[in-house]
């Protein structure tokens, strides 16, 4: 797989190999944020990536860390979950990584759960103590 890229905005040339600049891959959607990071149309703080999935700072900020892991293939929250190994085991790495006193990993499903994203993803949340799960 490709060598990790840690910690630096996402440049066009560490794109995923074999495709032209700027170029969507096969079955992204061009209005998905997340697959322009991934062709490399809009910045990110991009802290891992491999073949499958990449990591990036998410733009919110209510945590002292949160990350986001991102399939490289625009999938749906649901397809994301039907095959979630990869991407799960790559949040707890990742969580144990930048959150060594503990972090959650959470998805947010449809509008009352908060999602705002069509293309799949978890959260790594930490850095602080996270209090309740949810607050009234």
């Amino acid at each position: 797989g490709e060598r990790p890229q840690r910690g630096r905005h996402w440049q066009n040339a560490d794109r995923i190999p074999g495709y032209p600049m700027n170029q969507l891959v096969p079955g992204a959607q061009p209005h998905c944020v997340f697959c322009q990071i991934i062709a490399g149309n809009e910045p990110a703080v991009v802290r891992y990536q491999d073949d499958l999935a990449i990591v990036f700072d998410n733009v919110l900020t209510w945590a002292p860390v949160m990350l986001l892991v991102v399939p490289k293939v625009h999938l749906s929250q649901e397809e994301l979950w039907n095959d979630v190994t990869h991407y799960a085991q790559l949040a707890n790495r990742m969580g144990h990584e930048h959150c060594p006193r503990g972090f959650r990993i959470l998805s947010n499903f449809g509008p009352h759960g908060m999602q705002s994203q069509d293309h799949g993803h978890l959260h790594i949340l930490g850095g602080r103590h996270l209090g309740p799960y949810v607050a009234w």
